[in-house]
């Protein structure tokens, strides 16, 4: 069977029991850098029967190989970097395998960055939209557009470098009312959250940060409550 374990987003006491067994368990375990993993297993006493690499840069032939070895019986175990399998990361592709295989697949649930920060964020956390990475270039805009006009929390992630470029177009398409949430460092000892209208935030952004924020970021967006005109025309 395939198991889909969450990881430390940061702190490496975020580790559940269950995760702990399932990775001393498995005949394998795929992760994204081995050597980072390494770091998580020998602070749980964790000694992986095989560990192997599974990246997006070999994630199409490493999943047919994690294929294989699930069709041949063995119990395999994908982690990523840090958070949840599948969230942003290759694990979809060799879930898709497992499935079309008839494998059973089984979440070992725990850290998600998206979860972390909409929790603590102070948006409406009843619907929200996960957007992930946005594009880099193509389609990008048209991206920011749609997020813009989305009634749901959005949950963005961006990279610190390029964390003011983003509210800039956030404030572009959105509006100085709207409030945004800045979650950086989850679960690390320099864990921050920035809260505000997307002006607010920004300022504090370029005001601590002249040059770059330090850690990963998670933006979490208010949603639009405002109606559009084709709902004001279709109410009359």
């Amino acid at each position: 069977m395939l198991y889909l374990v969450a990881t430390p987003i940061g702190n490496l006491e975020d580790m559940s029991l269950r995760a702990i067994r399932i990775l001393r368990e498995a005949d394998v375990v795929a992760c994204e850098d081995t050597r980072h993993a390494r770091i998580l297993f020998e602070r749980h006493g964790i000694r992986p029967k095989r560990l192997v690499s599974y990246h997006s840069h070999n994630e199409k032939s490493r999943a047919a190989e994690l294929a294989d070895e699930l069709r041949a019986g063995a119990s395999v175990a994908v982690v990523t970097d840090a958070g949840t399998p599948g969230i942003s990361d290759p694990a979809w592709a060799i879930v898709r395998e497992a499935i079309g295989l008839g494998i059973e697949v089984i979440p070992i649930p725990g850290a998600c960055a998206a979860i972390a920060a909409l929790s603590a964020s102070g948006m409406d956390t009843t619907r929200f939209v996960f957007e992930g990475f946005l594009p880099l270039k193509k389609g990008r805009r048209a991206r920011i557009a749609q997020i813009a006009g989305e009634d749901r929390s959005v949950v963005i992630y961006e990279s610190p470098f390029r964390i003011k470029r983003l509210l800039e177009e956030l404030l572009a398409a959105c509006g100085p009312e709207r409030r945004v949430a800045l979650a950086r460092e989850i679960t690390k000892i320099h864990e921050e959250f920035v809260r505000g209208t997307i002006p607010e935030v920004l300022a504090a952004v370029e005001l601590r940060f002249p040059e770059t924020v330090k850690g990963e970021c998670v933006v979490v967006l208010e949603g639009n409550d405002g109606k559009t005109e084709m709902e004001e025309e279709g109410s009359e």
